[in-house]
């Protein structure tokens, strides 16, 4: 992990976490308090207490950001640490600033320029990806979807059985599902599913996040078998 080395502007963070302390614990000492912006493939950022110190770790994303963009995530981190509820209209705030359309694009480009995205082979022991999302695409898209890419889950999981990561637009199916004993009725299922989060984009409206939307879940129940193949999910 490199890190970013703030000169000039990093004493205003810190006075921001100092002044949120006080509001916080006010009858406490304030303890040291190091902040280090990093150069994460996320929008991440983390707290401990190491030490008698407070240490602090932030995406370089949030580096320059609004002094009341700080103060947010100073309330949300030190509420967690010292195990307070988090005050509502910091969160609120934090995921406003987050849902921003120029910060998800920031978020987004650091994500690809930084990140990896860890999938194993589309071609399972049980099932091809490559040929579940070609006949899928055929039924319900007319064939006009580009692939994109595929590949089954490094572990098995049981509940995250699939997933549309727009980042590095790539489908992934959970490992659990390349099995004889899971009907093909599913897996297609599943696919037909994420491929669904490439036609309808999440949404972002104010502070809220809509992943499924009305047109989302309408589009989903023309699934030939929906009832069929949620049962089975379920009882994986």
């Amino acid at each position: 992990m490199e890190r970013l080395t703030v000169v000039s502007a990093e004493s205003e963070p810190r006075a921001i976490f100092r002044t949120v302390f006080c509001e916080l614990r006010p009858r406490s000492p304030i303890p040291p308090i190091a902040i280090e912006f990093c150069r994460f493939a996320n929008a991440n950022a983390f707290i401990q207490l190491k030490q008698g110190q407070i240490e602090v770790r932030i995406t370089d994303v949030l580096h320059g950001a609004p002094q009341e963009v700080l103060e947010a995530l100073a309330f949300i981190l030190l509420s967690k640490l010292y195990r307070r509820p988090v005050p509502r209209d910091a969160s609120s705030r934090y995921r406003r600033y987050l849902l921003r359309k120029d910060v998800r694009e920031r978020i987004s480009h650091v994500r690809q320029e930084r990140g990896r995205k860890e999938v194993a082979s589309a071609a399972g022991s049980a099932y091809d990806l490559d040929e579940v999302f070609d006949a899928v695409n055929e039924r319900y898209f007319h064939g006009l979807m580009a692939r994109p890419k595929l590949g089954w889950s490094i572990r098995k999981s049981r509940q995250t059985l699939g997933h549309y990561d727009a980042s590095h637009h790539t489908i992934v199916l959970s490992r659990i599902l390349d099995s004889p004993a899971v009907p093909r009725l599913a897996v297609e299922y599943v696919m037909y599913h994420e491929m669904l989060h490439i036609r309808f984009p999440t949404e972002h409206r104010g502070a809220r996040r809509c992943v499924h939307t009305r047109e989302f879940k309408l589009e989903e129940r023309k699934f030939d078998g929906f009832d069929d193949a949620t049962a089975i999910l379920k009882a994986l």
